[in-house]
C-alpha cells in the first residue's frame, strides 16, 4: 500500500510504498477514506512539540474509512462497513489505570510506548490496523461525505471535556480558548448537549463575532485583554447566571495567567476542566489559591481526550442534527500531497477549518 512516512524529526514525509498492515485476533483493518491533519501537525513532525514517537512512523490519529477486514472476536463489524477509527489506544492489561497513546501521533508517557510500538502506524495510508475496541460504525454515507466526517475527531475533544464536567442541559459553561479549532468545536458541542449559555473567551475578536453569528443568544463573548482582573471581571458580567462548569482548551503558547482569570470565575461547588497545553512550551506554571478552591468545594479535573463509549454518542448527536458537520469548511489533498497538506493545515487553522488528507476513496 501508499503511505506517508515520517522517518526522522525535522524531515519532509516520504510517500512511498509499504507492506500492508497484517491482521490480528482483537483488530480491524481499514481502508482510510479521510483523515483529518491537526494545525499544528508540522510542530510534532519537526520535533518542537517533543512527542513521544517511535520512528519512522505512518503519522496520523484517527480517520474515516471503510472495514476491509476483522478479527475472529468482532461481533457486529462488517466488511464494508463506514466507520471511525479512534486514535485513544489503551493498554488492556491495567483496566484501572491504563497506558495511553494517540495512534500515529505519540505515547502519553514512556511506559507507553511498548503499546505504541505494536499499535505504531497511523492513517497517512491506504489502510491502517486499529484495535477493535477504537472502530465505530457511523451508518451509511456517501463517500464524498468522509473529510467532512473527520470533524468527529475535533468535536470529541471537548465532548469528552464536558463528560468528565457532567454538563447538564440547562447550565451555564465557560470555553476559555474558544477562538481556536478545539475551543470553537466546544462551543458548538455544549449548545447540543443543552447549556442554556455558553461565554465563550479568546483574544480574536472577528472568531468571536462569528461564534455569536452560527450559535445565536446562547453564546456569549468575551474579548481577552491579558489583565487578570479585569478579564475575570468582564467574564462574570457576560454570565448571565452563575458559571457552572469551565472547560479550558489554551494551546501552548498561553499563558497561566489566561487559565486563572477563567478558572476562578466558576461558582461554589463548580467544575473545572483542564485540558489545553499550558505549561508544555515552558514558563510559568498554574498556581491556585488553595484557600479559594477548598472553601468553594470546587472540583479540578485533568483530562486527556475521552472515554470510549463518547464517539458513538457524538454519532448520535450529528445524526439527529444537534451537531451540524456543515460548519465545517474542508480543504482535501491526496496522499501524494501529504506534505503540501501539513504546510496548508498550518496556514489554514482556526474555527470550523480541516484540512485532510484522502489516501483512498472506498
Amino acid at each position: 500500500m501508499k503511505a506517508a512516512v515520517l522517518k526522522a524529526f525535522g524531515t519532509p514525509l516520504a510517500v512511498e510504498t509499504v507492506p500492508d498492515p497484517a491482521l490480528g485476533t482483537g483488530e480491524v483493518i481499514v481502508d482510510v477514506a479521510a483523515i483529518r491533519v491537526l494545525g499544528y501537525a508540522h510542530e510534532v513532525f519537526s520535533g518542537q512539540r517533543r512527542y513521544l514517537m517511535d520512528l519512522p512512523m505512518i503519522p496520523g490519529p484517527g480517520g474515516i474509512g471503510r472495514v476491509r477486514a476483522t478479527g475472529p472476536d468482532a461481533t457486529h463489524l462488517a466488511v464494508g462497513d463506514w466507520v471511525s477509527c479512534d486514535p485513544t489506544v489503551r493498554s488492556r492489561d491495567d483496566l484501572v489505570s491504563p497506558d495511553i497513546i494517540l495512534q500515529g501521533l505519540t505515547a502519553g508517557s514512556e511506559a507507553a510506548l511498548r503499546l505504541q510500538k505494536y499499535f505504531h502506524d497511523g492513517s497517512f495510508a491506504e489502510q491502517v490496523r486499529v484495535p477493535t475496541e477504537n472502530v465505530t460504525r457511523i451508518g451509511t454515507i456517501d463517500a464524498a461525505a468522509a473529510p467532512l466526517w473527520c470533524a468527529l475527531g475535533t468535536l470529541l475533544v471537548p465532548y469528552g471535556g464536558f463528560l468528565a464536567a457532567n454538563l447538564r442541559a440547562g447550565e451555564t459553561a465557560l470555553v476559555n480558548g474558544a477562538t481556536g479549532t478545539f475551543g470553537s468545536a466546544a462551543v458548538a458541542v455544549a449548545v447540543a448537549m443543552g447549556a442554556s449559555c455558553v461565554i465563550a473567551t479568546g483574544r480574536n475578536e472577528r472568531a468571536l463575532k462569528d461564534l455569536a453569528r452560527r450559535f445565536g443568544d446562547r453564546v456569549r463573548t468575551v474579548k481577552i485583554l491579558g489583565d487578570e482582573e479585569i478579564d475575570r471581571r468582564h467574564i462574570v458580567e457576560a454570565a448571565p447566571a452563575p458559571i457552572d462548569c469551565v472547560l479550558d482548551l489554551l494551546p501552548p503558547m498561553a499563558t497561566a495567567l489566561q487559565v486563572r482569570a477563567a478558572l476562578m470565575t466558576v461558582r461554589p461547588y463548580g467544575r473545572v476542566v483542564l485540558m489545553g497545553g499550558v505549561g508544555m512550551a515552558g514558563g510559568v506554571g498554574l498556581e491556585l489559591d488553595y484557600a479559594w478552591l477548598m472553601r468553594n468545594c470546587v472540583t479540578i479535573i485533568g483530562k486527556w481526550m475521552y472515554p470510549p463509549d463518547a464517539t458513538p454518542r457524538m454519532v448520535s448527536l450529528i445524526r439527529s442534527g444537534l451537531v451540524k458537520l456543515d460548519d465545517f469548511e474542508v480543504t482535501a489533498f491526496s496522499l501524494d500531497d501529504a506534505n503540501k497538506a501539513v504546510a496548508h493545515a498550518a496556514a489554514n487553522a482556526g474555527p470550523f477549518k480541516m484540512t485532510v488528507i484522502r489516501p483512498s476513496d472506498p
